[in-house]
């Protein structure tokens, strides 16, 4: 939990910070449009009250935070694929 050692193994620790680091790593390799995808997926994520940590006034869990992404992720992925073999 870097910082935050004082709620390490509580499952309240926000994951976005760890995410989005992953977003700027794939924009400095030149992979932006997976960059733009991922945080994508954490705007989406965090607009919705049933994915947010308590730190945002939510009640998701480190886990449920971090999954709310990867589905959102995972159907941006889907969509992107269906539109480019309908084109």
């Amino acid at each position: 939990h870097g910082s935050a050692p004082d709620i390490a193994g509580t499952s309240v620790a926000n994951p976005v910070g760890s995410i989005w680091s992953t977003a700027l790593m794939l924009e400095h390799l030149g992979h932006h449009t997976w960059a733009e995808a991922v945080q994508r997926a954490i705007r989406l994520a965090v607009a919705s009250s049933a994915a947010r940590t308590q730190d945002l006034g939510g009640t998701a869990s480190t886990r449920q935070a971090g999954d709310a992404i990867i589905a959102l992720l995972d159907q941006t992925h889907q969509e992107a694929g269906e539109l480019a073999s309908a084109s």
